[in-house]
Order: C-alpha cells, then structure tokens, then sequence
C-alpha cells in the first residue's frame, strides 16, 4: 500500500492509502472536479506526490435582457 497525496499549486487536495500509483498524464476526477496528472514524485519508499492541474470551471453568461425582468 502506498501513500499519496493529490497537490494542486502546492495545496494538499486529497490523502489516499492506494495500492497502484496513478502515472503521469492519467486523467481523474477528485471531489467532482476533472484533473490531469503532471508530475509524480516519491518522497520515501511508500510516500508519492502527486501533481495536477484541475480544468478550468466556465461560469455561467447572464444576459442583461431588460424586457425579460420582471417589473
């Protein structure tokens, strides 16, 4: 059993006891958010760091429609 821990910039996401070490370029989905591993770092013999980039969240575009308002 391995330890690894999920950073996004330096920011401790996620702790897991997992049996396989996820590889560079594997997409996954933490706490419902879609990420891309970039980098994995072995800290001791059973210890990994794992790095990734989370996507982007689009907001929503409100239209500033006056006729739609209600009065």
């Amino acid at each position: 059993m391995f330890t690894v821990h999920f950073l996004d910039k330096k920011e401790i996401v996620l702790s897991q006891l997992l049996r396989k070490v996820p590889s560079v370029n594997e997409e996954l989905k933490i706490k419902g958010r879609k990420g891309k591993i970039i980098n994995v770092v072995q800290m001791n013999d059973n210890k990994f760091q794992i790095h990734l980039i989370f996507e982007k969240k689009k907001k929503p575009i409100v239209s500033n429609d006056v006729d739609k308002k209600r009065k």
